[in-house]
């Protein structure tokens, strides 16, 4: 996945960084296995970096300045989530007969035209400003149903329970 900074933060805000780390860790949980930032920020790579060591899995960040040459490198599908898309419903199952690994583009405002030129994909969940978070995990929800299910083998295990909160420490 490629997050693409909104222009009008050039510097790594807070915010910022609020919102990259919750794209980073949802993608996480709903099983990629990587995310790019194109905007490389310490906070989000040591947030990210402490939840993998405490709840396991397979997941990495990865900067990189030219996250025009990552995208046209790749030999991965190349979705972008964009409100300007074809209808997500629409196309799942094109997506999905494809077979292929993805490689999800979320940008923010203002994204470049290459992204938009370069995907082999431009999808839509629905057609109002809304969350790149909640885009992501709507997308990946869709295209992989049960991946949000995946056991992680960390340190902690959450205990789903009604009342509660639960976890176990088998570190």
């Amino acid at each position: 996945m490629i997050r693409r900074p909104p222009r009008s933060t050039p510097k790594p805000s807070s915010a910022a960084s609020d919102v990259y780390k919750r794209q980073a860790l949802t993608a996480r949980a709903f099983g990629a296995s990587r995310i790019y930032l194109s905007n490389p920020d310490s906070r989000v790579i040591k947030s990210v970096e402490e939840v993998v060591d405490k709840f396991g899995g397979d997941f990495s960040i990865e900067s990189t300045s030219n996250p025009k040459k990552v995208v046209s490198s790749s030999n991965l599908l190349i979705v972008h989530l964009t409100m300007f898309g074809l209808p997500i419903d629409t196309k799942v199952e094109d997506i999905i007969t494809e077979g292929r690994d993805i490689l999800f583009i979320v940008g923010a405002e203002k994204v470049p035209a290459w992204v938009f030129e370069l995907s082999d994909y431009n999808i839509a969940i629905g057609n109002q400003p809304h969350s790149e978070v909640a885009a992501l995990a709507i997308a990946m929800n869709k295209l992989y149903p049960n991946s949000y299910n995946t056991e992680f083998d960390g340190k902690l295990s959450v205990i789903p329970s009604a009342t509660h909160r639960e976890m176990i420490d088998s570190s």
